[in-house]
């Protein structure tokens, strides 16, 4: 047999073979069941990243979660990306960051638009506008 013929059988069973596990490790995913945790009488599903579990891990400074029915200081915090006691400054140049980055007249999404700009209210609420 030629070396590229067997260089050919390799690469078809190493292919096999990712897509096997590939599929083994989906289906064990997907049978699963979302953990449910309680607080404050409301049923929230742990959202958790597949690739955690091998050690990648992506940046962790963007905000990951879903939003809560009523904001809360801490929410619109990790949104904007600041501190809850972050000065006025530094709220109003997230805010304008995030907004540049997806503001909908140039193709981001509005009700994201409008979640950001909820959370700089919330934040800029009892501060002197500088």
């Amino acid at each position: 047999p030629s070396a590229s013929l067997l260089a050919g059988l390799a690469g078809v069973a190493l292919v096999t073979q990712v897509v096997r596990q590939g599929s083994l490790a989906y289906d064990e995913f997907s049978r699963r069941p979302p953990e449910e945790t309680a607080e404050d009488g409301k049923k929230k599903v742990k959202r958790t990243n597949f690739f955690d579990r091998f050690g990648f891990k992506g940046p962790s400074k963007h905000y990951e979660g879903g939003f809560e029915d009523d904001m809360s200081r801490r929410e619109a915090a990790l949104i904007l990306g600041v501190r809850e006691s972050a000065s006025s400054k530094r709220i109003k140049d997230a805010h304008r960051n995030i907004l540049i980055a997806n503001h909908p007249d140039t193709g981001g999404s509005t009700y994201l638009a409008s979640k950001v700009n909820e959370a700089k209210e919330l934040l800029m609420k009892g501060k002197e506008s500088s």
